[in-house]
């Protein structure tokens, strides 16, 4: 296992050391991040899969929580192996002496046992000076132990760009530079390639401008491949389309010609997608509708205000098996709503390819229809419309509207006209947003609610 010069352990034996300093630290901070996946099942373990010193003082951890009914112990996989059942998650850690009043929010504790007993640790990606260095790293491809530095070659990175870490909750972490680029970290790690590095270079490569192309990114090799970082090009300039569409509702103006361009830059973006990644296969709507009832079945288990909409919502998946086929399973976007877009002068961006962070890295990498994306920017303009009151549901209805019709312009069939498929991919984006805010935000609970009252009655 890889180790720190910090620690200077003789044997494997420095790496039980070290969680033996931060287990009861991490085990309270964990679960109060925005990224931690794992809120509603305590950490009842943790083991330290990967350990190294980036820089004197700052650590790079890859750690496995264990959660009730599934242990850590013994669960660290061989190099190249997949990882134990529950979750893996890379922080940077930074180890001083003394707390230093201006980190603030970013400390984790001060260590009571073990070989960092006395020390002060934080999240080092709030230190100035980490996040200037991990900067360097980038622009300086190069190994660090199993981590890999690497960029691309025809990209300029200037150095001493000022650092300031997003303080927008996410499922990971970002640091701007200078207002020039954004390093996207990684906190829930899976193995394999990410998509938000692999689908950005793809586009690329394909000529499509829509979408901000990685200039650097790291990885690691030990004790599985996997991305873990992604720095592109960062549009200063521009609002994302939920701000907007806020904006929009406040002031009372209309915003169904924005929805309109972002439906054909939606459409351009898959355009591109199905050329740099071909599958030319037909989603298997039986294996759909399947999946779909198995996902409803599980969120009515943990939401009980779920349950009297069931028999409605099965009926919107067992449509599937009726209805046409739709376009062709493609690669698409996976999380698509309006915090994923950008638009900057007239021109709308498309950002953050990872998917729903909480579905398996394979399945996400998958072919799928493109009409989850459109169902999701769907759901999001409801969502958006719900957040004054009284509800604004006709902006919401001629937004929808004209995001189709921009949509159908550019890829040359209609999201309208395949109503079936619609209202079961909108269906199953609802009930995910259920089980969400059931869980993070109980408060926001009553906007998918609706929706599932809707969806239940038979035509949607």
């Amino acid at each position: 296992m890889p180790k720190t010069a910090l620690l200077q352990p003789s044997s494997d034996r420095g790496a039980a050391d070290l969680m033996t300093s931060l287990a009861g630290l991490l085990r309270d901070w964990l679960p109060r991040q925005r990224w931690f996946a794992g809120k509603d099942r305590p950490v009842t373990d943790l083991a330290l899969l990967s350990m190294t010193e980036l820089y004197p003082g700052c650590l790079h951890l890859l750690v496995h929580t264990g959660h009730a009914g599934h242990s850590s112990h013994g669960g660290v996989p061989a190099p190249g192996g997949t990882p134990p059942a529950g979750d893996c998650y890379q922080l940077l850690l930074g180890v001083r002496d003394h707390p230093a009043p201006r980190l603030g929010r970013a400390l984790i504790g001060q260590v009571q046992e073990g070989p960092l007993a006395g020390h002060t640790v934080y999240d080092a990606l709030y230190d100035p000076r980490s996040a200037q260095l991990l900067l360097e790293r980038l622009r300086n491809p190069g190994a660090a132990g199993p981590l890999r530095f690497e960029a691309d070659p025809s990209a300029h990175v200037p150095a001493g760009l000022a650092p300031r870490l997003l303080d927008a909750e996410q499922s990971n972490s970002s640091l701007v530079y200078g207002d020039a680029f954004i390093l996207k970290v990684f906190r829930r790690i899976q193995p394999g390639v990410n998509p938000d590095l692999e689908v950005p270079g793809a586009l690329a490569g394909q000529g499509c401008g829509r979408v901000p192309a990685p200039v650097a990114w790291f990885r690691t090799t030990y004790p599985f491949a996997a991305t873990l970082g992604v720095l592109q090009p960062f549009l200063s300039d521009a609002s994302d389309g939920w701000t907007l569409a806020l904006g929009a509702l406040a002031s009372g103006h209309d915003f169904t010609a924005q929805a309109r361009e972002l439906g054909s830059a939606t459409a351009e973006v898959h355009l591109a997608l199905a050329s740099a990644f071909p599958a030319g296969e037909h989603d298997e709507n039986a294996r759909t509708a399947a999946a779909m009832t198995e996902r409803l079945d599980a969120a009515a288990h943990c939401v009980p205000a779920l349950r009297p909409y069931v028999p409605g919502l099965r009926n919107a998946f067992r449509a599937l098996l009726t209805c046409d086929a739709g376009p062709p399973a493609q690669r698409i976007h996976g999380d698509l709503h309006l915090g994923q877009v950008l638009r900057a002068g007239r021109e709308w961006f498309v950002i953050d390819f990872e998917g729903e962070p909480s579905r398996p890295l394979a399945e996400r990498c998958g072919a799928q229809s493109p009409v989850r994306d459109i169902a999701g920017m769907l759901r999001s303009f409801d969502y958006a419309a719900r957040q004054r009151r009284p509800w604004r549901p006709e902006w919401a209805r001629l937004c929808r509207e004209a995001y189709c019709a921009g949509y159908a312009a550019r890829a040359g069939w209609d999201p309208r006209k395949k109503h079936g498929l619609l209202r079961a991919y909108e269906t199953d984006r609802a009930v995910y947003e259920v089980l969400y805010e059931a869980r993070h935000r109980p408060d926001w609970l009553p906007v998918p609610m609706a929706a599932i009252e809707r969806l239940a009655v038979r035509g949607g």
